[in-house]
């Protein structure tokens, strides 16, 4: 992907001083292009440059961290790459087979690329999107849409939310979720994707425990998991009846998957470094012997 590829009215939504951001980040890439890995080179480029520290956040950096122009060169990277593509019409396409949803909510939709194709073949469908750093790229793509709205605050209720790639970002997933859930509608369903891995340093570590343990929080939060779009990219949860939660029970479980999640991250190291010390030894007694 680079620059060269957008239409001049797509160039004109982007300011000057965005442009200089990012033709200044596709310079430190080979050729002025980017791969998915390059993409996420850049976006810890930022971070760093920003002072941002993923275990001691500082709200204001983080802030100024998701309001910079790399997640505009994110966006237009989504839009330009085949896989990212694929996962949003299959999106598409399972929204389509549930004629009974007739208004979406995009829970950090970033620049309303899954929204606008949901809305070109769905185009009688509500769908707000909500996003807290949204870009004048973003916002003017999507202006011509009319069943497709940003807001800043979410006050209504949904047959569906979707939400991919948001939870990993935030320092309390399990409190996000539990407001997520009271979005949406008994019978509605959430869709859900996350991506618990230091991919990118925005990947908050405390957030990694959820990668084996998700699904447990939120079948004990009322939802049941029907299926996946995909192979397991998004997850797809059932919204059946309200469940109040135990939240003295939720936090004590949430302890315990944090603690299980080291004592596996540790043994994960250790015993390969054990099997290796064991080998060195095994070699060097047979060497000994055949000495």
């Amino acid at each position: 992907m680079n620059l060269e590829s957008l239409s001049s009215e797509e160039l004109s939504y982007i300011s000057k001083s965005e442009m200089a951001e990012l033709e200044r980040l596709l310079a430190l890439t080979p050729h002025n292009q980017i791969d998915l890995h390059q993409l996420w080179q850049l976006m810890d480029v930022v971070w760093d440059e920003l002072g941002c520290d993923n275990r001691n956040l500082d709200l204001h950096k983080i802030s100024n961290y998701y309001r910079h122009p790399v997640w505009l060169l994110n966006g237009l990277f989504i839009e330009n790459h085949q896989t990212s593509l694929d996962h949003r019409q299959a999106i598409v396409n399972w929204i389509a087979k549930y004629p009974k949803i007739s208004k979406i909510l995009d829970y950090g939709g970033g620049y309303g690329t899954l929204d606008r194709m949901i809305s070109k073949t769905l185009p009688n469908l509500h769908i707000e999107i909500y996003e807290p750093f949204p870009s004048e790229y973003a916002l003017k793509k999507s202006a011509s849409f009319k069943g497709i709205k940003f807001v800043d605050k979410v006050a209504s209720h949904y047959d569906c939310l979707i939400c991919t790639d948001v939870l990993e970002h935030v320092s309390d997933p399990i409190s996000l979720l539990s407001e997520m859930i009271g979005f949406v509608n008994i019978g509605g369903y959430l869709l859900i994707a996350n991506h618990f891995f230091p991919s990118i340093k925005c990947h908050l570590p405390c957030t990694f425990h959820l990668r084996y343990t998700f699904d447990e929080f939120a079948n004990l939060m009322g939802l049941e998991k029907v299926g996946d779009i995909q192979n397991g990219y998004i997850n797809i949860y059932h919204k059946k009846h309200n469940r109040e939660i135990d939240w003295i029970a939720l936090k004590e479980k949430e302890s315990q998957s944090r603690k299980m999640f080291k004592f596996n991250s540790f043994m994960y190291e250790f015993i390969p470094r054990c099997i290796g010390k064991a080998k060195q030894i095994f070699r060097a007694s047979i060497l000994k012997i055949m000495g």
